[in-house]
């Protein structure tokens, strides 16, 4: 039986812990100094223990990681106190699983947590312990509300062509307080106006980096190297070229390539993460350019063509690698690994398909001789290609009633803004409104107009890419069983990564089925080629994988004329028409 280990008994006392999100953002001394003065003006009944310190954090309550947060419970997992005190439950931590898990773990060391917001609540009531719960969930809340509103006044500004963050080095970001702005643009900003400009000095050293490089002939050691001889510095002060405890030469390629590869320099605006995404050259920055969009795009072919290895060749070819699949006798598909078990048996051995750590090996000739059976049956009649073209379109409109929506939506608000560019006209010419605000507006909302624009565009050019990748697919399916054959190896096996997701063999190493990708595995549908089986629900209709297999009467995958089940697009003419044998 083992010992139960005694409880520590914690040092009489309280400690108070004070936080605060940001250290630029609000006045932490004076936030600080307003929960301390709650806490002492409505704990008084605490307050004949002793005093036993403060523990203070700048930083967001979302995150654990807080330097003095973690001391506090290191601190109370040694007993050093009996009491926390904090002003409100958000100062304490505004993630309601960790700030629980913690109130719990120091509820169980004995250490009473009180809030001064709520000086009766006790969380070591079950009551109590729900309603915290419920304060811990409504902080999380505002938390996320706070970051939303944020990252949506963020994105604002980044399509409006300004920058949401630290400008980079040659850059530096300025700012001014509403105060000192007219009328009108104090209506655009909260507290201050903040836009980049360009930094004579610092600009001077990317501007010379970015000419060494466009020469084409000096490496980026070359041009780390060059900046130093000229005393250039990054702006933080570290040098281009720094001498390790070796006495080694180390140059700072890696802030080098960083600039390089940043399209801010060329003038444009490039967002990509959870809630903006702004691809290169869409969209341009409110700043002046260190390099041209030219100059910047030739730097990049440079820096590429440098990076560009050649592919080491392989000594063992397999035509199947990563595409072959054994389905086990209860329906489970393990993958199957390329392998030489017999290494050996001959002067190179003998390739075989193997399950990994067992006795399951297939030959890989038997294997591959298979497919180009399972291709070669494969013809499409050219005369109902119309047809199949518009049952595909149908079943895409059937299937996009949200892009059409969309569409709908965005012609809607195209049709407002050239309204109210209308009534500013109206404005400017009737009611005299200012020139330098007209402009302004009127700039604006032309670039409203060219988002929407481009976004329609996109939408249209979607739908044709639809098209041609439906065109190609017929194209490559009436011509990939004769031309299968003729093809090299490799030339095989890039055919089949085109076209099949898997091959899927049995324990006799006799293919079964190929699963084919999209949009091939539509043609397929169409054709009738579930084996008899009804796809049962939209969402399985639109996974895009469906196997292609022998039929009853032994013909090839893709040869089916009749669909017990029926398919979305049921069509006895056309399938009858759509695969010759």
């Amino acid at each position: 039986m083992t010992r139960k280990r005694p409880r520590l008994t914690p040092d009489s006392g309280f400690v108070t812990y004070l936080r605060t999100s940001d250290e630029e953002v609000q006045s932490p001394e004076r936030s600080q100094a307003a929960q301390r003065r709650d806490i002492f003006q409505r704990l008084v009944s605490y307050l004949s223990l002793p005093d036993l310190g403060e523990y203070i954090d700048n930083y967001t309550g979302t995150s654990a990681d807080r330097k003095h947060y973690q001391r506090l419970l290191t601190d109370a997992r040694q007993g050093k106190f009996s009491h926390v005190f904090a002003s409100t439950p958000d100062r304490f931590g505004r993630d309601d699983v960790e700030a629980l898990r913690a109130i719990d773990e120091m509820t169980r060391l004995g250490i009473k947590v009180r809030f001064a917001s709520h000086p009766d609540l006790d969380p070591s009531d079950p009551d109590d312990r729900l309603y915290l719960n419920i304060l811990f969930g409504m902080a999380k809340r505002e938390s996320a509300i706070t970051g939303k509103r944020t990252t949506g006044g963020m994105l604002s500004k980044l399509l409006r062509g300004e920058w949401a963050w630290r400008a980079p080095d040659g850059y530096v970001n300025k700012e001014v307080k509403i105060g000192e702005l007219g009328r009108e643009e104090q209506m655009q900003h909260a507290r201050y106006k903040r836009w980049v400009e360009i930094d004579p000095e610092q600009a001077q050293v990317w501007r010379y980096a970015w000419d060494l490089l466009l020469q084409d002939a000096p490496t980026l050691e070359d041009i780390c190297e060059a900046l130093f001889a000229r005393g250039y510095r990054l702006r933080d002060g570290r040098p281009f070229v720094r001498v390790n405890q070796q006495g080694k030469r180390v140059p700072n390629k890696q802030a080098l390539s960083r600039v390089f590869h940043n399209w801010f320099y060329a003038g444009w605006v490039v967002a990509e993460n959870e809630w903006a995404h702004i691809p290169p050259k869409t969209l341009r920055g409110n700043w002046q350019p260190v390099v041209s969009t030219e100059e910047f795009e030739m730097g990049l072919a440079i820096l590429a063509r440098r990076n560009r290895k050649p592919v080491p060749q392989k000594k063992h070819f397999y035509l199947l690698q990563g595409l072959i699949y054994l389905q086990m006798p209860g329906g489970e598909l393990v993958k199957l690994t390329c392998a030489r078990p017999n290494a050996t048996r001959t002067p190179e051995g003998v390739c075989y398909y193997c399950v990994p750590s067992s006795s399951l090996n297939f030959l890989c000739s038997a294997v591959d001789q298979q497919i180009g059976q399972f291709l070669s049956h494969i013809q499409v009649s050219p005369a109902i290609l119309p047809q199949i073209r518009q049952t595909y379109l149908a079943d895409i409109h059937s299937h996009s009633s949200s892009r059409a929506k969309e569409i709908q939506a965005l012609e809607q608000a195209l049709e407002r803004v050239k309204e109210r560019e209308l009534n500013l006209w109206r404005a400017f010419t009737e009611h005299g409104m200012r020139a330098e605000t007209f402009q302004k507006l009127a700039r604006e909302y032309q670039d409203e107009q060219d988002r929407i624009t481009f976004a329609l565009n996109a939408i249209q050019q979607e739908n044709r890419e639809t098209i041609a990748n439906l065109d190609a697919a017929l194209a490559i399916i009436a011509q990939i069983g004769e031309r299968y054959g003729r093809q090299e190896a490799a030339r095989q096996r890039d055919i089949l990564r085109q076209v099949v997701d898997r091959v899927v063999i049995d324990l006799r190493g006799q293919v079964l089925r190929l699963e084919l990708k999209s949009p091939f595995v539509y043609l397929h549908q169409l054709a009738g080629g579930d084996s008899g089986k009804q796809v049962k629900s939209k969402s399985s209709r639109k996974a895009g994988k469906q196997t292609s297999s022998h039929n009853r009467t032994g013909r090839s995958l893709q040869v089916g004329f009749c669909d017990p089940g029926r398919t979305r697009t049921y069509d006895t003419e056309l399938k009858r028409l759509l695969f010759c044998h």
